[in-house]
């Protein structure tokens, strides 16, 4: 596939890494060399200094004849990104996306307008984390959860803490009579992603990957040793564009929230639009601040500065005092794993959520949905099967699917249930799939 990046950005940066490795014809357009020769010296990416909404740029780049077109330059370019990405549609390009930064046009009305223009999708990366904080704050006993076809299988991700009953138990000590209703799929440890079988021993500290039917997610959590928790009070550290939308979504449901923001200009901004948020102006990294404002006395607190440093200080400090769930943005990629590893409860970072956006377009076009994991270099998938399909023709046992990657459960109408070795997947079944990057190609190979 020809992809063409406008925008060597953090985003785009990361999207040319990730892509590169599945040996796509890969283009970068950006208008400053130091960023496109720090790309070019870890992917493997043809690089083009110019203007991404320079017709002639975007001509000598290739987007007459490109798969896909991604403009991604940071989200304070947004006209940039929508001129440069009408223009490869017009010049040629047979998909295009677009980052932006107003949530007006992604309501409904507005984004058919955008459609008839030619985008296919436009993401706002910041929008989407804060959907996912509000998930996480929903599930507060999980570091990552997600929906299945409204609820009729979800995601389940949680760290194996001292004292959970899971540790040193194998897969095969939790199998039980009748039909299951979840299904471990993957087990993150020390930085290695391992497909775990039914003589796998879970280890303290494995984050753990579990496809569950709703009837399922108590009994997972609770081997897991760790309990919802319905959060009444919170604090969020942070009021850029993701703090302002996770305290105005959930100002309707919970009780009482508190937001910490370091800049005073700011503050009277999000107390003209936020109702019932106290807004108070200091700096998070301060302890006595905190224990100034009764950190202790909340039930979850959320760090969405644009310091991934001071998100994880902050949150260990909330743990330490007290704190049930910690959530930190961290958009340092390298920094995910320490701050795992110092005892934060979640992680968010909107370079994997745009990744997760972006990537199903390279895929087949049966790809419903897809999530690159934090804590995991593997994606998760949902498949809708074509009737002619590989997967369609003997049971999962015998289709001779990749060992890299697993089926975790399959939707069928308004039913749901765990992939079993004997599962025949059948036309128009949604179908989870948990992958590898090296079963990416083969897996879509089954679908398509």
């Amino acid at each position: 596939m020809k992809i063409i990046i406008a925008g060597a950005g953090d985003v785009g940066s990361h999207l040319a890494k990730m892509l590169s490795n599945e040996y796509h014809d890969l283009t970068l357009i950006d208008n400053d060399e130091s960023r496109l020769n720090r790309v070019a010296e870890n992917s493997d990416v043809l690089t083009v200094f110019g203007s991404p909404t320079s017709i002639k740029t975007l001509a000598y780049a290739g987007a007459a004849k490109a798969d896909l077109f991604i403009a991604v330059s940071p989200s304070q370019e947004q006209d940039v990104n929508l001129i440069s990405a009408l223009l490869a549609k017009k010049m040629g390009s047979s998909k295009v996306t677009a980052r932006i930064n107003n949530d007006e046009y992604l309501q409904n009305e507005n984004k058919l307008l955008f459609t008839e223009m030619g985008i296919d999708l436009l993401f706002y990366p910041e929008k989407i984390a804060s959907h996912e904080i509000i998930d996480l704050l929903k599930q507060t006993g999980t570091s990552e959860f997600m929906d299945f076809s409204g609820g009729k299988l979800q995601l389940i991700v949680f760290r194996l803490d001292d004292g959970a009953p899971l540790i040193d138990k194998t897969l095969a000590d939790y199998t039980a009579v009748g039909e299951p209703q979840y299904r471990a799929v993957a087990i993150s440890r020390e930085g290695e992603t391992i497909i775990p079988r039914s003589s796998t021993r879970f280890q303290m500290h494995d984050l753990v990957f579990v496809i569950s039917k709703r009837t399922g997610v108590q009994e997972v959590m609770s081997y897991s040793g760790k309990n919802n928790i319905d959060v009444k009070r919170l604090m969020i550290v942070g009021g850029g564009r993701i703090g302002e939308m996770v305290a105005k979504k959930l100002e309707s449901t919970v009780d009482y929230i508190k937001l910490i923001e370091l800049k005073r200009e700011r503050c009277d901004v999000l107390n003209e639009r936020l109702s019932k948020t106290l807004v108070i102006n200091g700096d998070a990294r301060n302890t006595d601040l905190l224990i100034e404002e009764d950190v202790n006395d909340f039930d979850a607190f959320v760090a969405v500065t644009s310091s991934s440093e001071t998100n994880i200080l902050s949150c260990v400090m909330a743990k330490k005092m007290g704190v049930a769930k910690t959530i930190a943005e961290v958009e340092n990629i390298d920094y995910i794993k320490l701050a795992e590893g110092m005892g934060v409860d979640a992680v968010i970072n909107k370079k994997l959520i745009t990744a997760s956006r972006i990537f199903r377009f390279t895929l087949s076009n049966k790809v419903q949905s897809i999530k690159c994991l934090n804590g995991s270099d593997a994606e998760i998938l949902e498949f809708i099967v074509n009737p002619n399909s590989s997967i369609t023709k003997d049971k999962v046992r015998n289709l001779g699917f990749p060992k890299d990657a697993i089926i975790g459960g399959v939707i069928r109408g308004n039913n749901s249930f765990i992939a079993l070795g004997d599962t025949e997947i059948k036309p128009y079944d949604r179908v989870v799939v948990f992958a590898l990057p090296s079963a990416l190609k083969k897996v879509n190979k089954f679908f398509a």
